[in-house]
């Protein structure tokens, strides 16, 4: 997996801050004024609507269609993806899940099923079937590359989804190394983004890893009764 940087807001986290203060001020602010304060301010309060005024834009090459299926379930996005139509995909790369290649049986018993669908596909071709239906028989396994812009809102909403112990493991690499990188270019607006448990500080999912206590739990030890 490869994750790119490639475009971001010019004076992205000042943008964000001028909207923090216009909103509680009776003039807007200028470019030059500390507004720092206020944006730490409405994001600590969860006022994150003035969050949307910053977008980056990553390069995503070497994950799996599987990631990618889940990735684009994050709406307010911007998606370009290789197209499988148009790009021959005769001997394609594919991604290996861990816990197949460390099950030797397994790995050869993936690798036999992938080397099977590659010769199935480059026959179809050989047939004269057209790229577009070919391409069924391709695995969720077949890499991709992508193009993906979001707000810094939409990002931190990412973070706490993917990043949670609970994601699939690849989608939840994604999202650390997207993370990593905003935070070089705009430590401010993601100084706390993260995983909901490590945001929120309890467990919001049905289903916990253990990680942090469930809200519910954190009521019930604290109500008087």
């Amino acid at each position: 997996m490869k994750v790119e940087l490639i475009s971001y807001s010019n004076l992205g986290e000042k943008v964000c801050g001028i909207a923090s203060k216009t909103c509680v001020s009776e003039n807007i602010p200028d470019v030059n004024d500390n507004v720092m304060k206020s944006l730490r301010s409405a994001i600590s309060s969860g006022h994150e609507a003035v969050l949307e005024h910053w977008s980056a834009t990553f390069a995503v090459s070497g994950v799996s269609r599987a990631l990618t299926h889940q990735l684009v379930r994050h709406r307010l996005a911007s998606y370009s993806q290789q197209s499988q139509r148009y790009v021959n995909m005769d001997g394609f790369d594919y991604v290996v899940p861990e816990s197949i290649l460390n099950h030797p049986d397994s790995l050869e018993q993936f690798k036999w099923g992938i080397k099977a669908i590659q010769k199935v596909y480059k026959t179809l071709l050989a047939y004269g079937i057209d790229m577009e239906d070919a391409r069924y028989i391709l695995p969720n396994a077949c890499t991709t590359n992508i193009i993906v812009s979001m707000n810094a809102r939409q990002l931190r909403k990412f973070f706490m989804l993917r990043m949670c112990n609970r994601a699939q493991w690849e989608i939840r690499e994604l999202a650390t190394k997207m993370l990593e990188l905003v935070k070089m270019v705009a430590p401010a607006l993601f100084e706390n983004a993260g995983a909901s448990c490590d945001v929120l500080g309890y467990c919001p999912e049905q289903r916990s890893c253990g990680k942090c206590p469930k809200l519910k739990t954190l009521l019930d030890k604290n109500s008087i009764i």
